[in-house]
Formats: structure tokens, C-alpha cells, sequence
């Protein structure tokens, strides 16, 4: 009789282990993903400045969009490294998605400027950083998504019966999703084609 009270409670404190080390592991696994998300940002937002200052050269009468540019970069990339403090915190994926449809709205804008610069247009530098910028934009997209199932995969899994137990005891919150949160404008991909 105590051999099998001891072996219930042996079974009861593996599947408890079990529980704990699967809630463990997709926490790790969207944490790693925001982090694939992390290399992409950081790689566009070191393609922007050197797109601006090859823009700069010809539009010289454009100088507050090129500002604008900057600075919605400066701001989008705060939100990433405050994002990539707490992946998955509402507030902080909340304000990365903000920042990134305003960066996205004004890329937008500077491309759509470009258009009235034949010169600019052709120019090998400007073209290279045009095609960098798009397959980079292409990967953020794909990591997004990627981050996003491994969210929706933890925060079911931590809802989820008997895992909802043991998620409150053990301080596993509920994750965000990386959600696009601007307009329906500024939902359209920049154009960066010349």
C-alpha cells in the first residue's frame, strides 16, 4: 500500500516536472524567436541611415522627410531594444508596432518623393540599398510570423488544462503578439522599387 501511495506521488511530481519544463521551453522558443526578429530590424535599421544619406546628395529640397526618416528610425529602433528586454510584454510589443508602422509610413513617403529624382532612381548605390532594404523587409515579415506562432503556441499551452495551474504558480504571464498597428495606409509595404 505505501509503495503505490509512493509511486502516485512519483508519477504526480514527474508530470508536474513535465508541465513546468514544456511551459519552460516555449517561453524559450518565442523568446528566440523575437530574437530572429531582433537581427532583421537591426540589420534594416543599419540600411536607413545609409539610404538617406545617398538620398540626401539629391534631395536636397526634401530635408524634413529625410529628418522625418531618421527619426522614426531612432524611435522604432528604442522600441526594439525595449521590446527585445521583455518579448512578448503587451506594452512593449504594443509600442514596436507603433513605431514600426510610423518608420514603415515614412519610408513610404521618402520612396514616393524619390520617384521625381531620375537620378536618384538610377543610382547603384541607391538601387542596392533598395533590394537590401526589401529582402530585409521580407524577413522581418517571415520572423514576425514566426514569432507570433511560437506565442500562440506558449499562450495556449499555459491556458490550457491542468497547465493554467501550474502557469500561475509559477509566474508564466501571458505573451503578446507582435500585431501591426498602424492604419490601413500605413499597412502598405513601402514601395522600393525604382
Amino acid at each position: 500500500m505505501g509503495w503505490i501511495f509512493l509511486a502516485i506521488v512519483a508519477a504526480l511530481v514527474i508530470w508536474a516536472i513535465a508541465i513546468y519544463n514544456g511551459l519552460v521551453a516555449r517561453r524559450n522558443r518565442f523568446k528566440n524567436a523575437y530574437a530572429q526578429i531582433d537581427v532583421q530590424l537591426k540589420r534594416r535599421y543599419d540600411l536607413i541611415p545609409n539610404l538617406v544619406e545617398v538620398a540626401k546628395g539629391y534631395m536636397k529640397h526634401e530635408r524634413e522627410t529625410l529628418e522625418a526618416v531618421i527619426k522614426a528610425r531612432n524611435s522604432a529602433a528604442t522600441a526594439a531594444q525595449a521590446a527585445n528586454a521583455s518579448p512578448g510584454n503587451p506594452a512593449a510589443m504594443q509600442a514596436l508596432g507603433q513605431a514600426e508602422g510610423a518608420l514603415t509610413g515614412v519610408l513610404g513617403r521618402m520612396f514616393a518623393l524619390a520617384e521625381a529624382y531620375p537620378d536618384l532612381k538610377a543610382n547603384q548605390n541607391m538601387l542596392s540599398l533598395q533590394e537590401e532594404l526589401s529582402s530585409t523587409e521580407n524577413k522581418v515579415s517571415f520572423s514576425r510570423q514566426a514569432f507570433n506562432d511560437s506565442v500562440m503556441d506558449y499562450n495556449t499551452s499555459r491556458e490550457s488544462f491542468p497547465n493554467n495551474i501550474f502557469a500561475g504558480m509559477f509566474g508564466f504571464s501571458a505573451a503578446d503578439l507582435l500585431q501591426a498597428t498602424e492604419s490601413a495606409e500605413e499597412r502598405k509595404a513601402p514601395k522600393v522599387s525604382f
